[in-house]
């Protein structure tokens, strides 16, 4: 065979590898962006994706608004219990979420502090949890306190958090501390790091090391899921993680407890192992 056609057929050999190669990297580029790509929870129009659950009255049954979309914002009124859920189950994401508190609160917490909270790792039926949550495990919302972790459990180990905390307790609770002993829990809560020792349950609540910011301003809460870890920023502090956590999937829930609430960002970031 002539060296020319040798060369010729090497360049076309060449050539085609290099287009395969190029496919290859743009198809693993296209996964990569699909399989990382953003989910906006909240569309900033309705809450599609989303059901509602209220206590004594179940699922999808609103008759007060308690749950609705305003100016681009979901508004939670916070006049009855009960949560928005989503309609899927997710794992391994980054939640980011904004919040801030409205001015509104409802008995029987009209002069406590402003509460909420989104539960995540949410299983089981409906109401499961004192006839308003499912199962699952809280990242709190509450002035003073936003960021504690509260195991909304069944008392088994089926739900349950190891965390490295602080010698000394809060009262009965534990304190999140990098590098602390360990401690794992199926029932009541492991405070952030910052929590005001002299907390109290009232309104407008401010603790000295406070990250949280003031009432009618946005706060950045952040809740990176991943494999069997649980760790919370709010305003770009790490204020919380948890290890051992179970279960290492659910459904969202977000929170109505007699306060006022407004989220104007519901975002989730599939997370690869």
């Amino acid at each position: 065979m002539k060296q020319s056609t040798l060369i010729l057929i090497f360049a076309i050999f060449s050539n085609c590898a290099i287009s395969f190669a190029q496919d290859n990297q743009q198809s693993t580029y296209r996964d990569s962006v699909v399989k990382n790509a953003h989910i906006e929870l909240f569309n900033g129009e309705n809450l599609d994706g989303w059901y509602t659950f209220l206590q004594n009255r179940g699922r999808d049954n609103d008759p007060k608004k308690v749950f609705t979309v305003q100016d681009g914002m979901i508004r939670i009124s916070g006049e009855e219990w009960g949560c928005i859920t989503t309609d899927k189950e997710y794992k391994d994401y980054r939640l980011i979420t904004e919040f801030k508190w409205g001015m509104a609160t409802h008995a029987p917490r009209l002069e406590n502090a402003r509460d909420s909270g989104i539960l995540l790792h949410s299983q089981g039926e409906d109401g499961n949890k004192q006839g308003i949550w499912m199962t699952s495990i809280e990242c709190q919302i509450i002035e003073g306190g936003t960021g504690d972790f509260i195991v909304v459990g069944d008392g088994s180990d089926k739900f349950e958090i190891t965390c490295a905390v602080a010698k000394k307790k809060q009262g009965s609770s534990f304190v999140f501390q990098p590098n602390g002993r360990k401690v794992t829990i199926n029932e009541n809560r492991i405070n952030w790091f910052g929590r005001d020792p002299n907390w109290r349950d009232v309104i407008d609540f401010r603790g000295i090391n406070d990250v949280e910011k003031p009432v009618g301003e946005w706060n950045l809460l952040e809740c990176e899921v991943k494999g069997d870890e649980i760790t919370i920023f709010l305003n770009g502090t790490l204020v919380n993680k948890a290890t051992n956590v179970k279960p290492s999937k659910g459904r969202i829930q977000i929170q109505s407890e007699a306060a006022e609430i407004f989220f104007r960002r519901v975002e989730l970031i599939p997370l690869s192992k």
